[in-house]
């Protein structure tokens, strides 16, 4: 640009693409600092992942790519670095940190879901789970054992395969618990088709497992079903209580046919009284 200051002529340096998107990342860091993550879209916060690893290139149409190939912000974060370098433009340095942030992230979910309650974290669960179980190409159970102020205390892998009413034991359940001296228990699996809609020998499962939990005084928290990049919380959808109630109304109808058996078999009891003794 030339402009003529004092009847001299100056030329003004033009800004070139490498200034524009210097400027851009700047602006995307301030807004960041003002608004935090929710105030940008997906692609935005992929951008600004890649702006680390590639500071002298422009990012946002890699990022736009990654997020149309993933689908979601948690799908990136989730794909490996051989997936995320498969896209023009993202090298093994900014595969390493978006993968590094996963991680870095991940290990935080586990911290705080070591330190909080359970209850109403089933999300947290999922997140801290999803990464370890996503890829598994056989169903694997989860028993995860919890004290009386919800951390946990304990996670183990109870059953791989077909998970069903005979690949789980709750006595096995149930020891573990009386082992780890547990008082409450979330059940997790993984649907590796992907659907985490429980099957009807999941439901059957979960409920056999919540009697056992009346009968030994263990609180069923939840059963969480990971599916792909999402889950079924069997709390969550009211189930639990369901099964509980179901087992107290057993119970009760159990003791009053006791009663009835009882007053049937008493011969005081079924004996008709009589106003005086026949002669």
């Amino acid at each position: 640009m030339v402009t003529k200051v004092l009847g001299i002529v100056m030329e003004k340096p033009e800004k070139t693409s490498k200034d524009s998107h210097r400027g851009h990342r700047k602006r995307l860091r301030e807004k960041f600092l003002r608004s935090g993550l929710p105030a940008f879209h997906d692609y935005e916060i992929i951008e600004l992942l890649l702006s680390l690893g590639t500071p002298r290139r422009d990012c946002k149409e890699p990022a736009k790519e990654a997020i149309k190939r993933f689908r979601t912000l948690r799908g990136v974060l989730e794909a490996s670095a051989e997936e995320l370098q498969q896209i023009a433009g993202i090298g093994a340095s900014s595969a390493f940190t978006i993968k590094l942030v996963q991680e870095v992230a991940r290990e935080f979910l586990k911290a705080r879901i070591l330190e909080r309650p359970f209850y109403r974290s089933s999300q947290e669960v999922f997140d801290y789970l999803y990464h370890s179980m996503r890829d598994l190409k056989k169903e694997t159970f989860k028993v995860i054992y919890l004290n009386s102020q919800n951390q946990i205390i304990d996670t183990v892998d109870l059953a791989e395969g077909t998970v069903n009413d005979s690949s789980v034991s709750p006595r096995e359940v149930v020891e573990g618990a009386i082992k780890s001296h547990s008082t409450a228990l979330i059940f997790v699996h993984n649907h590796p088709s992907g659907d985490p809609e429980p099957s009807q020998s999941d439901k059957s499962l979960t409920r056999e497992l919540a009697y056992a939990g009346k009968i030994m005084r263990l609180r069923v928290l939840d059963h969480i079903v990971i599916g792909d990049n999402r889950y079924f919380s069997f709390a969550a959808e009211g189930l639990i209580e369901e099964y509980e109630t179901d087992f107290l109304n057993l119970m009760l109808r159990g003791t009053a046919e006791s009663r009835r058996r009882l007053y049937r078999a008493s011969p005081i009891l079924n004996t008709p009284s009589t106003a005086k003794n026949k002669p």
